[in-house]
């Protein structure tokens, strides 16, 4: 199947997971994964129509930001570390990993107003996966707004399982945690979750921004 097959297939299924929730399916977002691709797979899918891509490796965004040039929008959805933290936030719109106080002080630095950030949640007590766990999510967003960030939501990564439905409880944990903080801290619109095996739940259960890699570009080639 073609990147561009493959496309119109998520498209299909992300719109009908919307209709089951009643959402519209314009608020979703498809975030192309593009760790490990070959430009030449990235530009299928910017032909395809896909405009924001998603990257995990400073040294790789770099390459494949600059291939796609302006017409693309780029997120960063892995583990950020400090000393990368200035390379990547002159590449992207958004950033989807911020998980600790350290970080927000070195996306703070460099010139120009920084891009906005979700905060990853730790849900699951996995802490190899990143994220911040429950009970620090609503300082570290104070602390975020404190140095000028705008936090726009809440990010998180679900344990891997077989089934698909396994990842509902975990969606509908960060959505209701959403729903809490947003008494509090005011609006966060976005959430973040559902990667290619689970994306049609986590659609119906309010993600706005799913990030997809092999159900966009088949299997991943590690290098």
């Amino acid at each position: 199947m073609s990147i561009a097959d493959r496309v119109g297939a998520v498209r299909d299924r992300v719109a009908e997971a919307a209709t089951r929730s009643g959402r519209d399916v314009g608020d979703i977002t498809i975030v192309a994964v593009a760790k490990f691709q070959p430009v030449e797979a990235l530009l299928d899918a910017a032909g395809a129509g896909l405009r924001v891509f998603g990257e995990s490796r400073s040294d790789e965004l770099v390459v494949h930001r600059e291939a796609l040039g302006d017409d693309t929008e780029w997120h960063f959805v892995g583990t950020l570390q400090r000393n990368k933290a200035r390379e990547v936030r002159a590449r992207v719109s958004l950033l989807h990993s911020l998980d600790r106080p350290a970080l927000v002080e070195a996306w703070v630095k460099g010139p120009g107003l920084p891009p906005p950030v979700l905060v990853q949640v730790d849900l699951a007590d996995e802490p190899q996966k990143g994220g911040v766990p429950v009970g620090g999510v609503e300082p570290l967003i104070e602390h975020a707004r404190a140095h000028g960030l705008e936090v726009r939501g809440l990010m998180a990564v679900p344990p891997l399982s077989d089934h698909p439905d396994d990842a509902r409880r975990w969606c509908a944990r960060l959505r209701q945690l959403r729903d809490r903080l947003e008494r509090s801290v005011g609006a966060l619109p976005e959430l973040s979750m559902g990667m290619s095996a689970d994306y049609q739940v986590a659609v119906e259960e309010g993600s706005t921004l799913i990030r997809l890699g092999t159900t966009i570009f088949g299997a991943r080639v590690q290098r």
